[in-house]
């Protein structure tokens, strides 16, 4: 029987377009955790060029592969930085949850 070799899933590998990308870092935001988001982020600056993206904000690459790993903690700065490199923007709108409330606020 021959031994079935794997490798990784690197989300890197897929992030392709800029609607996939913006859709990755959406899906990372919507869970509310810092952590997941800069880990995803990070999968982005790597699709995209890890070394000119931290040229580009003025960082070591280094630096900025540590800010934006798994247990990384990028700065909002650094994290804005990243994201206008890449052409994108954050968008802020009223989470599902807080609509929900404020229904059952004016019901109650």
């Amino acid at each position: 029987m021959s031994k079935l070799k794997t490798k990784p899933f690197d989300p890197a590998n897929y992030l392709d377009s800029e609607a996939t990308i913006a859709a990755y870092l959406e899906a990372a935001a919507e869970g509310g955790d810092a952590a997941h988001f800069a880990s995803a982020l990070g999968d982005v600056a790597r699709a995209r060029n890890m070394s000119a993206i931290a040229r580009e904000t003025g960082l070591t690459r280094q630096g900025l592969s540590k800010a934006l790993a798994a247990d990384g903690n990028p700065s909002l700065s650094t994290a804005m930085r990243v994201l206008s490199c890449l052409g994108l923007e954050i968008s802020v709108r009223p989470s599902k949850t807080a609509a929900i409330r404020r229904k059952r606020a004016a019901v109650g």
